[in-house]
C-alpha cells in the first residue's frame, strides 16, 4: 500500500513499525454534542483504511480517543447544571448509535481524556525535566516551542506564520515565554473540574492529552495518524513537539488527513445555517447512503454535500442491493455443472475487477476509484449472469462482491423478511397474473411500492426487496 505522507508530502510505500502489525491513532470527537458531517469524513475514512489493512492480513490495533473534558463541554454542562462528566457520558452513548448507523466499527480501544491524567501527568513532567517545558507562577504549564528544532515540520509553516493559532483554544498570555508556546496543564479556574497535579489543581490542555494517549497504547513510535486537514496545525504538530520532545524518538511514521466537505458550494458554518449533524440529516436520508457519497472521492480531496448528491449515492446504493438480491435469487435457482468457456472468460474479468479494486486501495485508499470497480463488476454480472450459469460462478461472484463492499463498509444490510401485510399482496397479485387481471396486478404492484419496496417480475416468479 503506497499512502500520501502529510508529513513529507509525498506517496510512501508503507511499512510497519512492527511486522504483519499496524498501529492506528485516529482523532476521536469532543463529546458536548452529536457530531457533525464534517466529523464523520474523518471517521469513516480511516474505518476504510482498517478495513483494508485487514484484508491485507495485518493485525490493526485501532485506537480513537474521545475528547471528554474542553472548554466548550464546561460551558455546556453548565448551562444545562450537569456535570461535564453527565455531559461527556450522553454524547459518547450518542456517537455510538450515529457511528454505527454509519456502519463505522468501534474502535480497538475508545480511550477517555479524563481517565488518563496520570499519563498526562507523567508525560508533563518529563518535559519539564528536558527542559521542552516550563510551570508558570499561576500553576498553568506551557511547551517550550523554541526547544524543539523541528517545530512545524508537518505543517509547514514559519515561525511568523504560526503564532495566532499556537495559542491554541488560549489568549495570548503574559506569563508566557513566547505567544506560540502552548498549554499543557490548565490551572483550575472556578467552577471548572480539576485534577492534582505537581503543579495545582487543574485539567491537561487538549494537545496532551493526544500524546499520553496514543504513546500509551501504541508505543512511542507508531505506524499511522490520522484525522481531519484542520487538525493539521496546530493540534498535530503540537502532538509531535510534545512526544518527540519526550522521547526523542519519532512520534509517527505516516500522517494521513482528510479534505474539507463543503456544503452546496459553500464552507460548512452555524453562521450560514448550512452546518448539520449526522442526527439531523439520518431523519432525511439512510446514513449508509451518506457513507457511500463519502467514499466517491478521494479522501483528499474538497466534497460538496448536497442532497441531490446524497440522492445520487442512495440510487448507486440500491443499484447493489438490487445486484446481491439477483445473485442471491440466481443462487437459489441454479446447479452444480461444468462451466462453459462464456463463464470461464467471465471468471477472468471478475478476477480483474478484484485486482481493480485493491490497486486503487492501495494506491492512497482509492475509494472512488475502487467504487468504479464495483460497479463496472456490477454491469457484468448482470449482463452475464442468469439462471443457466453455474453455481459456481454465481457464488464467487456473489462472494466477492460482498467482500469488496464490506471493505468499504456498504451493502452491509441483509434482506429483510416480507411482511404478511406484504406477502398477502405478492400472493394476491400472483393470482391476479395467472388469471390475466392486469388491472388488479398493476393496483397491487402500486400498492406494494408506494409500502417502500422493490417489485420485479422474473421467470421464476416475483422478486421483492426493501428499497434503501
Amino acid at each position: 500500500m503506497k499512502i500520501y505522507n502529510s508529513l513529507t508530502r509525498k506517496k510512501e510505500t508503507f511499512q510497519p513499525v512492527h511486522e504483519g502489525k499496524v498501529g492506528i491513532y485516529a482523532c476521536g470527537p469532543t463529546v458536548y454534542n452529536y457530531f457533525h458531517i464534517g466529523n464523520a469524513r474523518p471517521f469513516i475514512t480511516f474505518d476504510v483504511l482498517r478495513r483494508q489493512l485487514e484484508r491485507e492480513g495485518y493485525e490493526v490495533t485501532f485506537v480513537q480517543n474521545f475528547t471528554d473534558i474542553d472548554d466548550k463541554m464546561i460551558r455546556r454542562a453548565n448551562e444545562e447544571g450537569i456535570t461535564v462528566h453527565e455531559l461527556a457520558e450522553r454524547f459518547i452513548a450518542e456517537y455510538y448509535i450515529d457511528a454505527k448507523a454509519l456502519g463505522i466499527r468501534p474502535a480497538t480501544v475508545h480511550p477517555k481524556a479524563t481517565e488518563h491524567i496520570p499519563e498526562i501527568i507523567a508525560l508533563i513532567r518529563k518535559l519539564i525535566d528536558n527542559g521542552h517545558a516550563y510551570a508558570a507562577p499561576s500553576g498553568d504549564v506551557y511547551y517550550r516551542v523554541s526547544a524543539f528544532p523541528g517545530y512545524g515540520k508537518l505543517s509547514g509553516q514559519s515561525a511568523e506564520d504560526r503564532e495566532a493559532g499556537a495559542s491554541e483554544r488560549l489568549n495570548v498570555e503574559t506569563e508566557k515565554e513566547a505567544a506560540e508556546d502552548f498549554a499543557l496543564w490548565k490551572a483550575q479556574k472556578p467552577g471548572e473540574p480539576a485534577w492534582d497535579s505537581p503543579w495545582g489543581k487543574g485539567r491537561p490542555g487538549w494537545h496532551i492529552e493526544c500524546s499520553a494517549m496514543s504513546m500509551k497504547y501504541l508505543g512511542e513510535t507508531f505506524d499511522i495518524h490520522c484525522g481531519g486537514k484542520d487538525l493539521l496545525f496546530p493540534h498535530h504538530e503540537n502532538e509531535i513537539a510534545q512526544s518527540e520532545g519526550a522521547t526523542g524518538h519519532p512520534y509517527v511514521h505516516y500522517w494521513m488527513h482528510n479534505g474539507f466537505i463543503n456544503v452546496d458550494n459553500q464552507k460548512m458554518s452555524k453562521s450560514l445555517n448550512n452546518f448539520f449533524t449526522v442526527r439531523d440529516i439520518s431523519k432525511e436520508f439512510d446514513l449508509e447512503a451518506v457513507r457511500l457519497f463519502m467514499l466517491s472521492a478521494h479522501y483528499r480531496s474538497p466534497i460538496n454535500f448536497s442532497r441531490e448528491q446524497i440522492e445520487s449515492a442512495s440510487t448507486s446504493l440500491n443499484r447493489l442491493y438490487t445486484a446481491r438480491d439477483q445473485l442471491q435469487f440466481l443462487l437459489s435457482h441454479c446447479e452444480e455443472k461444468l462451466l462453459s468457456e462464456t463463464e470461464i472468460a467471465y471468471l477472468e474479468r471478475l478476477g480483474g475487477y478484484e485486482a481493480r479494486f485493491d490497486g486503487a486501495m492501495d494506491d492512497d485508499l482509492n475509494t472512488a476509484d475502487a467504487l468504479g470497480a464495483i460497479f463496472e463488476l456490477v454491469r457484468d454480472a448482470n449482463a452475464s449472469l442468469n439462471e443457466s450459469s453455474s453455481r459456481q460462478t454465481v457464488e464467487k461472484t456473489l462472494s466477492l462482491l460482498r467482500a469488496i463492499c464490506g471493505v468499504l463498509g456498504i451493502m452491509t444490510k441483509e434482506m429483510e423478511s416480507i411482511p404478511p401485510e406484504i406477502q398477502e399482496m405478492l400472493d394476491e397479485r400472483q393470482k391476479a397474473r395467472a388469471s390475466k387481471d392486469w388491472k388488479k396486478s398493476d393496483e397491487l404492484r402500486d400498492r406494494i411500492q408506494r409500502a417502500g419496496y422493490i417489485l420485479e417480475d422474473t421467470k421464476q416468479g416475483q422478486k421483492v426487496r426493501k428499497d434503501v
